[in-house]
């Protein structure tokens, strides 16, 4: 006999496949590239802007300047940026693509939010006014509301088909941040 699940089942259900289809997402980026959804969209940004700063570069992918920082460290042992000091300002710091990058990024799939953006602009007003208040309802039930969050839908970590985890770059750096339940 089949049992139907209770609308709470359902909704749990439902935010466990949200989170399973970045994760998924996530995995096919560092398979594929070698690369994280994180330095991905650093890449972009960084293409977008031209030559620009640390801090410009973690306000527009909405991350901690320490997580940008790490992230620029790994694309710069691989040869896709560089770092140089400013010609105007000695204490600062000069971020740019490389042409390895430029070609990368030339092949790179979108990131997920890409395809979930165009999605959304497809539906009615009202609708994405329902899904937003949804969303940040169950955000506040979680007790998710004061969490820190990009509008990047990246996982903090890929599960490896061998059944290993790698840490992506998109660390939690808020001490007070919970873990969250891996399942």
């Amino acid at each position: 006999m089949r049992h139907t699940l209770s609308p709470e089942q359902q909704i749990v259900a439902s935010i466990r496949r949200i989170m399973r289809a970045v994760d998924r997402h996530s995995r096919r980026l560092v398979e594929a590239f070698g690369m994280t959804g994180p330095q991905l969209a650093t890449l972009q940004e960084i293409e977008r802007l031209g030559p620009t700063s640390a801090s410009a570069i973690a306000r527009a992918v909405h991350l901690s300047q320490g997580t940008v920082t790490g992230i620029l460290t790994r694309l710069e042992a691989r040869g896709l940026i560089t770092r140089q000091r400013s010609s105007t300002d000695r204490r600062s710091v000069v971020v740019a693509i490389t042409p390895e990058s430029k070609r990368l990024l030339d092949t790179a799939p979108s990131l997920l939010q890409d395809r979930f953006r165009q999605e959304l602009e497809r539906l009615e007003e009202w609708e994405r006014l329902l899904i937003l208040s949804t969303l940040q309802r169950v955000a506040s039930l979680m007790g998710a509301e004061g969490l820190d969050a990009a509008p990047h839908l990246i996982s903090d970590t890929v599960n490896l088909s061998e059944g290993g985890v790698l840490t992506t770059d998109y660390a939690k750096t808020d001490s007070d941040n919970p873990e969250i339940p891996k399942s």
